[in-house]
């Protein structure tokens, strides 16, 4: 499921020639593209889908819907690697992690 979730601009900075920030997801920070909203502000909230940041959102909303997904494990799965999820669902291990045996020789 692709969301678009709210975050708290972090830093600001040009790469590249492209205006991208650091935004914290509740804890979570990912890098996201601030071109769409170029007047966007450190300390400001916005909505960020696939990694663009959509439109500013009030900090009460933004913390009343990350609480809510964090409450429905959402944030997890959003942000989660998807491999080591569908992994662990199928009952399997993690292909990037050693395996037991390999740690213990």
């Amino acid at each position: 499921m692709c969301l678009a979730v709210p975050g708290k601009i972090v830093s600001i900075d040009d790469r590249d020639g492209t205006l991208m920030s650091v935004v914290d997801f509740g804890g979570i920070r990912k890098d996201v593209c601030l071109e769409y909203l170029p007047d966007a502000e450190v300390g400001q909230y916005v909505v960020v889908h696939v990694g663009f940041a959509l439109q500013r959102l009030d900090e009460e909303s933004a913390m009343r819907t990350l609480a809510e997904f964090e409450h429905l494990g959402i944030l997890e799965e959003e942000f989660s690697d998807g491999f080591e999820v569908a992994a662990q669902r199928s009952g399997l291990d993690n292909p990037d992690e050693p395996r037991r045996s390999e740690v213990t020789s």
